[in-house]
């Protein structure tokens, strides 16, 4: 293993709340950390590597709960904000008699209580390796602004930038301010990971060799789009390589994108970005390999898996 000197990967966005069905009754529910900012931060820290975590907490039962699961996560916490009075989002997830997950009602009491531009700390980004967003939070005006800000401090402390689209389209107020949006972070990625579906709908094609020929004048160094038990294309300085899976029987995928960035983010923290071919190969047989991990069990976090059970793929 090389090692860096940077403390750590740090990522921004929400906190969030799963509140998941015991049974098919529904009528009692246990709670869980959830979303794509807290399942990569706590995946990185699961799988060897640390972590730091911006986002922004209050003073309730549920808050209290945030902090204290990722601190056992072992996920930094030094530069998220306290605010009193902020309520952390959540989802009620039911199950159906097939004892397949539903998302029923979502519940976010404080929406406009977000980080804000002035509470980042330059510190955080002098520590960092790599900087993770994904487009989770980029519908609200606060956050967005607070993006952009993060990625500019990232830049300017020579830090690589990670993108990870994850697109939630029921949040944003039409389709177009969703693809300008999240599109007009592209330029300043080190590393882009899409989804197939989301490749075709930022890029408005209907193949995927259509949708990377469109972002070619981007010039992304690595662009990941991942095709599920296909693997991933993955795309060194314009050169396509498909880069595939391990065969499993899935249980649950949900957590598989969360297990993949994870990977790949421990990759360049310890390795630097991929430069090449066979350096690429490898970072992304990885992450595929747990991204497959994650999808023979039940849940996102839960899912994830630790050091112990990946060391050997090291």
């Amino acid at each position: 293993m090389l090692h860096t000197n940077k403390d750590f990967v740090l990522v921004y966005g929400d906190a969030f709340v799963d509140y998941i069905a015991d049974d098919v009754t529904n009528t009692s529910f246990t709670k869980y950390l959830g979303g794509a900012t807290i399942n990569v931060a706590a995946g990185i820290s699961r799988i060897g590597a640390p972590s730091a975590l911006i986002t922004i907490t209050g003073d309730d039962e549920t808050s209290e709960f945030v902090r204290s699961e990722l601190k056992k996560e072992g996920v930094d916490l030094d530069y998220s904000i306290y605010a009193p009075e902020k309520r952390v989002s959540g989802v009620y997830v039911h199950l159906t008699e097939a004892c397949e997950r539903i998302f029923k009602d979502y519940i976010d009491e404080t929406p406009d209580l977000q980080v804000t531009p002035e509470q980042l700390n330059e510190e955080a980004f002098q520590r960092a390796s790599v900087f993770n967003i994904c487009s989770g939070t980029m519908f609200h005006p606060t956050a967005l602004e607070t993006t952009r800000k993060a990625v500019e401090l990232a830049l300017k402390n020579d830090v690589m930038i990670a993108i990870d689209a994850n697109i939630r389209p029921l949040r944003w107020s039409d389709e177009e301010t969703c693809r300008n949006t999240i599109r007009s972070f592209f330029k300043s990625a080190d590393i882009l990971k899409l989804a197939d579906e989301e490749l075709l709908f930022l890029t408005e094609t209907e193949d995927l060799q259509s949708g990377l020929d469109a972002l070619k004048n981007m010039d992304i160094p690595i662009i990941l789009v991942t095709v599920g038990e296909n693997g991933t294309y993955a795309v060194l300085n314009g050169e396509i390589i498909l880069v595939p899976t391990i065969e499993i029987e899935p249980v649950d995928t949900t957590g598989a994108g969360d297990a993949f960035m994870a990977g790949v983010l421990r990759y360049v923290h310890y390795n630097g970005l991929p430069s090449n071919q066979e350096q690429l190969i490898k970072c992304v047989s990885f992450a595929n390999r747990l991204g497959a991990y994650a999808s023979t069990k039940a849940g996102a976090l839960t899912a994830l898996p630790y050091y112990d059970e990946i060391k050997d793929l090291l």
